[in-house]
């Protein structure tokens, strides 16, 4: 700046001497220089962040062309890494925050080449195919940001899948010049690869302060539970070699051990096996008269005999994966897609995805030193079970291990459902196959005995603004004896609730809860007011059920605690001519839901229909204002593979139940409550409701008794 004030000083002297082209010549000069400066500063000063907006993507950036980092030898090193984090101790789980979503949002540092002061990469094989596949998947996912203010957990751009490709202080300086490093804070690492000759550590040798770990060979000793993830060693024949799924049962061998690097005590062991069962156990090994290549790396021999490899492992119930110079094995992936048993011999060892994946299900873990009864110990488990036992593996395989993009999606949920553990998956979502989660249905509720009837039940009116119907409502259900609590849900963000003074005198407590939106689904919330296991979801409009009906079904939910238990009965149908199903509801002889105008069910409910509905199933009802009791209907009968049950034939018509002033309006209803029905099953993959043809009455009904000796005097009749 200093220059430039002096050549404008000096300037007026000058230009008067020059001759005109000359003049020309440097005022154009001087025009192009000052436009390129000011477009320079615009570039550099303008409000953006490399951090930010550089999306992570090696079809846009090739790895040659990412910039150069020089470490200073002098750079810090980050501490060995503590063996005593946990989730609430190394991790900011604020940083997370609240998303309605429930998705944590990842951010992949750009691309950059480190080398040291004299040139020397800290990787000897730069950016491995598997750690781009695993990027580049995490990119594609809805994990993915591109905003660092936004991120929750970080990733760094550097492979260290493998560790022998790596320079162990340079990788560990180069980690700690990461711009968000902060000790490694909420920053997450993938190896598969760990440790290193002679002693091959269960866990990644480069120092990493405190960040997460996903590691390929994790042992007791090593790994942080609840923190870090022990991830399976990828196996390249995964993409590489198409294994058709084949039919559980019976198969050729029934022990095969197909591993070449074993230690010698292992193999002696093994063919001692083999002397004592003969065909019964195929022991293969490294072929010796085939040339080192891709090809021998897919051949295994015995004997002379050649076989296809990982192909070969079809062929048997059980496949031995024992450990080898470390703990993981690229082999139990290789096991899992061929459909065959593993039988893991790897003592101390973590399973991968053992925090949320059932491995008795799909596997035989046994300690090394009981390698010689490994044929007695298999013969033991039932035929059935090892079928089971089969599909379960190859389904882990197609669910977890098939590829890298497999194994990064579900290290990020795993992570995700320990920062929103409220909606995390459940046992089931992690180990049943989708096959199944609709055919093998169980009651959620494990209730032994009949719920208790001291508790009694919340009622859970949903309204918007008819204050009379509401409060009328409200007067007749404070009459049953078993009622608890009163929590109106007012879903009008326009209308304040009426004061307090005007409210019907009550004896139980009465809570007003104001909604944000209005929602249908508002009233399957799980309140915290709710305190009862048992809940009745109740229309404001509902005002012609009487006390004695209301006790009456509050008993008969408390025999049937995991069903639906309600008045108004409807049933779907198929439509042979249109080819779906329809939505009906005529009196017949059948019922396969029950309105959730009126119905009594467990709270539990509530929590599966706000945060584990299938689908989009929440969301469209929200948007279409209706049918959100027939997903709570879907939702009920697929859990628990049980039919609804329905109370009497009532009385009266109730007025909301039949709301149409033409039959056009009718005939656009049940058309649209049809659409719900067949959406739904399109989401849940299957029908799930039952159709039934009882009801529940009370003993004496329809007897001609004295009314005073009855239950239920004031009940409907047919």
């Amino acid at each position: 700046m200093c220059a430039s004030v002096k050549y404008g000083s000096r300037g007026p002297a000058l230009i008067p001497r020059m001759k005109t082209k000359h003049r020309i010549y440097y005022i154009t000069l001087f025009s192009v220089v000052l436009l390129g400066l000011i477009a320079t500063g615009m570039f550099q000063f303008w409000p953006h962040s490399i951090e930010s907006s550089a999306e992570w993507s090696l079809d846009r950036r090739s790895v040659h062309d990412a910039p150069l980092v020089r470490i200073p030898m002098s750079s810090p090193i980050p501490e060995r890494g503590d063996l005593s984090c946990r989730m609430h101790t190394c991790f900011d789980v604020y940083r997370c925050g609240y998303n309605p979503k429930n998705k944590i949002k990842v951010y992949i540092y750009p691309l950059q080449r480190f080398v040291d002061e004299v040139g020397v990469p800290i990787s000897s094989t730069g950016l491995s195919r598997e750690y781009n596949d695993l990027l580049s998947a995490i990119s594609d996912s809805d994990f993915y940001t591109d905003d660092v203010t936004r991120a929750c957990l970080f990733i760094p751009s550097t492979d260290v899948l493998n560790q022998n490709s790596l320079r162990i202080r340079e990788t560990a300086q180069a980690l700690a010049m990461l711009p968000r490093w902060d000790k490694g804070m909420n920053h997450l690492l993938f190896n598969m690869l760990p440790g290193g000759p002679p002693d091959y550590n269960t866990a990644l040798d480069v120092p990493r302060d405190r960040a997460l770990l996903a590691g390929g060979g994790f042992s007791t000793w090593t790994y942080r539970q609840g923190y870090d993830v022990s991830i399976p060693v990828y196996s390249p024949l995964s993409a590489e070699v198409d294994l058709p799924e084949r039919q559980p049962g019976p198969r050729r061998y029934f022990i095969l051990s197909s591993q070449t690097a074993i230690h010698r005590e292992y193999r002696v062991e093994l063919e001692r096996l083999k002397e004592e069962n003969g065909e019964a156990l195929l022991l293969l090994d490294k072929c010796s008269n085939l040339s080192q290549g891709l090809a021998s790396v897919r051949k295994r021999c015995y004997k002379g005999q050649v076989y296809d490899y990982p192909q070969i492992l079809q062929e048997s119930s059980f496949c031995v994966v024992l450990r080898g110079a470390r703990l993981g094995q690229a082999t139990l992936s290789d096991v899992l897609q061929a459909g065959c048993v593993p039988v893991i011999m790897a003592d101390s060892y973590i399973l991968p995805f053992s925090e949320v994946l059932d491995w008795k299900r799909a596997s035989v873990v046994i300690p090394e030193e009981k390698l010689p009864e490994m044929y007695t110990i298999l013969k033991s488990i039932p035929h059935r079970q090892v079928e089971e036992m089969q599909r379960q593996a190859r389904w882990f395989w197609e669910a977890y291990f098939s590829s890298m993009k497999a194994i990064g999606m579900t290290t990020l949920q795993i992570i995700n459902d320990r920062i929103y553990p409220y909606a995390a998956r459940t046992y089931e979502e992690w180990n049943n196959p989708s096959v199944v989660k609709w055919s093998s249905v169980n009651s959620p509720l494990f209730l032994p005995l009949i719920p208790p009837r001291s508790p009694g039940f919340t009622a859970v009116v949903l309204t918007y603004d008819r204050i009379e119907s509401l409060f009328r409502v409200i007067t007749e259900i404070s009459k049953v004896p078993s009622l608890a609590k009163l929590l109106v849900v007012w879903n009008n963000q326009n209308k304040s609730p009426p004061e307090e003074s005007l409210w019907p005198k009550v004896t139980v407590p009465l809570k007003v809860v104001r909604t944000k939106e209005n929602k249908l689904s508002n009233r399957f919330f799980p309140f915290d007011e709710i305190e009862t296991e048992a809940v009745l979801a109740i229309d404001d409009d509902i005002i012609m059920l009487t006390s004695d009906e209301l006790q009456f079904g509050y008993e008969v939910w408390r025999e049937f605690p995991d069903r639906l238990v309600g008045y108004p009965g409807r049933l779907h149908l198929w439509d042979h001519e249109m080819g779906k199903w329809k939505y009906e509801s005529e009196w017949t002889n059948e019922v396969s839901m029950v309105l959730t105008g009126a119905a009594f069910y467990h709270k539990y409910f509530n929590y599966l229909y706000t945060y584990k509905m299938p689908g989009d199933i929440k969301n469209w009802v929200d948007a279409h204002m209706n049918c959100e009791d027939i997903a709570m209907n879907f939702l009920v009968a697929n859990i628990t593979g049980k039919a609804p049950i329905k109370i009497f034939q009532h009385r009266h018509q109730c007025y909301p139940c039949f709301p149409f002033s033409s039959t056009l309006s009718a005939s656009f209803f049940f058309l649209s409550r049809s659409e719900c029905i067949n959406k739904f099953a399109s989401v849940f993959g299957t029908m799930p409701l039952k159709v039934v043809e009882h009801r529940a009455d009370p003993v004496l009904y329809k007897d001609d008794f004295p009314e005073k000796l009855k239950s239920f005097p004031n009940i409907g009749s047919l």
